[in-house]
């Protein structure tokens, strides 16, 4: 009797650690869901994660200005994430290493030269002169398609804009950046047009 009494209560100790178990993994499983689909339905996590993502990913890199510092470029905060500047001047391009396989930076990386003309960084700040009118449409299009400012017939992003690795973003990502964007410091700055190096010049 009091094996089967032992038994029965191993049993039992077993049963409930199983069930205590499969709870905490659903529960985390569940956590890990509604954590990941939090930005869908909360705007301030949905800045947040935009905030993150452009921290981490690199936007400053290029689209950035920057002033040499003890360290190297270094950003300009009040003028962050606006692009190239309107009236930045590059120094001279040196054909000679373009047709050599070079491709060239401005000294604050807002700027690249190569074989297909001059890239200018474009203003994403909320600015009607960046991103300031665009739908988030747009900002999904650009990224998933590789359009100028989204628009269907547009010309392609030029080098060494990273998009066909930032279009493996989740929509979910994407939406996050823009809405993050959007609540940037606006920043009046129209970037120059690209310039195309016609084939062999």
């Amino acid at each position: 009797m009091n094996k089967k009494i032992i038994t029965l209560s191993a049993l039992s100790i077993i049963i409930v650690a199983a069930v205590v178990a499969c709870s905490n993994l659903s529960g985390g499983d569940q956590t890990k869901s509604n954590t990941a689909k939090l930005p869908v339905n909360d705007s301030t996590a949905k800045v947040k994660r935009g905030e993150y993502l452009v921290n981490t990913i690199g936007c400053d890199d290029c689209h950035s200005p920057k002033k040499m510092g003890a360290h190297g470029p270094e950003l300009i905060p009040e003028l962050r994430l606006s692009g190239f500047p309107k009236d930045g001047k590059l120094p001279e391009v040196d054909k000679t290493a373009l047709g050599k396989g070079w491709v060239l930076f401005a000294p604050d990386l807002t700027a690249a030269v190569g074989p297909w003309g001059i890239t200018y960084a474009a203003n994403i700040t909320s600015d009607q002169t960046g991103i300031g009118n665009w739908k988030e449409e747009n900002f999904i299009r650009a990224i998933r398609e590789g359009v100028s400012k989204g628009l269907a017939g547009n010309r392609p992003l030029l080098p060494p804009m990273p998009w066909p690795s930032l279009r493996k973003l989740t929509d979910e990502d994407l939406t996050s950046i823009f809405v993050y964007l959007k609540t940037t410091k606006p920043v009046n700055n129209a970037v120059p047009a690209p310039v195309s190096f016609a084939p062999g010049k």
